[in-house]
């Protein structure tokens, strides 16, 4: 199979050529749909030029769980399918946290919770300092991941300075600790950030929501997936 050329039907068996028991399947799974979404149909990104100055930037910062990125990396063209079957073996480049020095395409080397959006943050102001058109930025968290008081720290700054081209989504599966009354998307917009929400497996719902930049403010997109139990 052309993996450049493949379909989302191919990612579910991409997904099965990584194995082991550190793989993190509820985290894969949560965020595969949006992965997808975003690879397929959103982000303007070329697997043959990695690094081109006016690609869209797309942080995983729920780096903890990257089979389900690595899946669809190779599905678009950006990693061979054979390194899959080479997942986490201690030569191979797809280790339990991705490696931005070692996997093409990955923007950072991420995992370690709470340093994703900030990192975000940082790069769409360099964008506007820098007065680059175009390129849009998106970081995708666990709603888990909001206990981590960095990240609310980088949402105030960027609804306070209108970050038009930052984009942050949470995929939703109920995994915070003590959840967040009124609700996600509303702690956002307090902020000055707006907001969607949408099932996380509704391809349509996603697109739509990810592709619109018309809001002159940072956006939430929050995917609504199964509860992890």
């Amino acid at each position: 199979m052309d993996v450049a050329q493949s379909t989302y039907g191919d990612v579910p068996e991409l997904l099965t050529l990584l194995t082991g028991d550190e793989k993190h399947a509820p985290a894969a799974t949560s965020t595969l749909d949006v992965l997808w979404v975003l690879y397929d149909r959103v982000l303007r990104v070329d697997p043959g030029r990695p690094d081109d100055p006016l690609r869209d930037r797309f942080l995983l910062s729920k780096g903890h769980g990257p089979a389900a990125y690595y899946a669809v990396l190779a599905a678009k063209g950006f990693l061979a399918r054979e390194e899959l079957e080479r997942f986490a073996e201690f030569d191979s480049a797809l280790g339990h946290h991705p490696d931005r020095l070692l996997v093409p395409g990955v923007e950072i080397s991420s995992g370690s919770l709470g340093h994703g959006l900030p990192i975000a943050v940082g790069i769409a102001l360099a964008l506007d300092a820098r007065e680059v058109d175009g390129p849009r930025v998106f970081c995708l968290l666990g709603d888990g991941e909001l206990d981590e008081g960095s990240n609310w720290e980088a949402v105030q700054l960027a609804g306070r300075v209108g970050l038009e081209r930052l984009t942050g989504i949470v995929v939703d599966n109920d995994s915070a600790s003590y959840g967040w009354p009124g609700g996600i998307a509303r702690r956002f917009e307090l902020e000055g950030w707006s907001s969607t929400t949408v099932s996380g497996h509704d391809h349509a719902a996603l697109e739509a929501a990810l592709a619109d930049a018309s809001a002159a403010t940072p956006k939430l997109v929050v995917a609504q997936v199964e509860p992890r139990r």
